[in-house]
């Protein structure tokens, strides 16, 4: 998760917006506060459809890989079926071609969906367990 470059928070308190780094970004993928950078308030993503969407960011994060893989065993393919006779020249460039737009289309997909903003609500107080879990942590307790 924390390789989802273009994730933007948008910090309700003082509204700037600015780029998530990865220990943010992993901080929001389980569900912990953190500071903002500019106001220093207690951020928290707490929309559920924003959620969703940050959850689902996990799904495409393999995309470009697979699709690499993908894209090259089908050249192959296409390229033994013509040696083989299976395929014309033409049928072989055919499937090629539109091998290669569909990798493209993919991988545009994919970047429209890691682009994302989430919106950041300040947290008042921290609840009980995490006052807790944070003096432990001060106090060398786990």
């Amino acid at each position: 998760m924390a390789a989802a470059i273009g994730i933007k928070g948008h910090c309700a308190h003082c509204d700037i917006t600015f780029e998530l780094k990865p220990w943010q970004l992993n901080a929001i993928a389980i569900h912990e506060p953190f500071e903002c950078p500019y106001c220093q308030h207690t951020l928290q993503l707490a929309c559920p459809r924003q959620q969703r969407q940050f959850k689902a960011l996990d799904h495409w994060s393999m995309a470009p890989p697979g699709m690499a893989v993908f894209t090259c065993a089908v050249l192959i393919v296409a390229l033994v079926a013509e040696w083989v006779g299976l395929l014309t020249v033409i049928g072989q460039l055919n499937v090629s071609l539109l091998m290669l737009w569909v990798h493209f289309l993919v991988l545009r997909y994919v970047r429209h969906k890691r682009r994302l903003i989430v919106n950041l609500q300040a947290i008042k107080r921290l609840p009980l367990e995490h006052l807790t879990r944070i003096a432990c942590a001060r106090l060398g307790q786990q």
